[in-house]
């Protein structure tokens, strides 16, 4: 059971800030692979290590961006999505030996975690379907990544709110999002269409849990949950995540 692992987490993270202060970002980019299941949309969940930055989380596949990763731009520049989208594609293989097509991904957010992460990964998400015939030949390394599964994104939020895996405020949102959409063709397109998210997020511990604010809360700047106002943020308690955003 992870009860109140988010709040313990939270509490880590806050000693290690104190004692190191804010690390640099590190650029890293995640693919959220679907599959048509017997029951609507799936995602392909895995878990990592407890050893490993987010230990213990399920997660998509992804990981920092390396340098072999490169795309050079036509003035001789880093193409930062390209770079980030054979990373994405090199993580799928490396994490679950999945081959993806680099031609298939859509990027529809980037994240820029909290001053008080330990481990910052300034990351952008792709999606993409898993290659056909393929849906059921994940295989997992049992290093970095422990388990895996495919899973309905509302079967995985479940689960988190039961208290049986954990869930990161971008995983979370990300799964949130996708659970609109009942197939793979629906989400892909949705998510084509729409203008990429960005995510910078303030991180506060409150009495009624974690709370995760966005641009557009009315107490983001100044970091104070309490500021009545206009809200854009996830308040993670032991047994719900509770979503407010700025469309309602």
């Amino acid at each position: 059971m992870t009860e109140h692992i988010d709040s313990g987490r939270y509490d880590v993270w806050a000693r290690h800030h104190e004692e190191h202060g804010t690390t640099e970002l590190i650029p890293a980019a995640t693919v959220v692979i679907l599959r048509d299941g017997e029951d609507g949309l799936e995602v392909l969940m895995l878990r990592r290590s407890s050893k490993i930055a987010f230990g213990g989380m399920w997660v998509f596949p992804g990981g920092r961006i390396d340098d072999a990763d490169t795309i050079v731009d036509a003035k001789g520049g880093v193409d930062e999505l390209a770079t980030a989208a054979v990373a994405a594609v090199r993580e799928a293989s490396e994490e679950a030996d999945l081959t993806v097509d680099p031609g298939s991904l859509v990027w529809f957010s980037y994240w820029v975690p909290p001053p008080i992460t330990p481990k910052r990964f300034s990351t952008f998400f792709f999606a993409t379907r898993v290659a056909s015939g393929k849906a059921g030949e994940v295989s997992i390394d049992d290093g970095e990544i422990t388990e895996h599964a495919w899973m309905s994104p509302t079967k995985a939020i479940g689960l988190r709110d039961l208290g049986e895996i954990e869930l990161a405020p971008p995983t979370w949102m990300t799964l949130n999002l996708i659970s609109d959409w009942d197939s793979t063709h629906a989400a892909l397109t949705g998510l084509e269409e729409m203008t990429p998210l960005f995510y910078e997020t303030h991180m506060v511990r409150t009495d009624g849990g974690v709370v995760a604010m966005w641009l557009g809360d009315a107490g983001y700047e100044a970091e104070d949950p309490s500021i009545p106002g206009a809200r854009h943020r996830l308040t993670m308690r032991p047994n719900s995540y509770q979503l407010k955003r700025l469309d309602g």
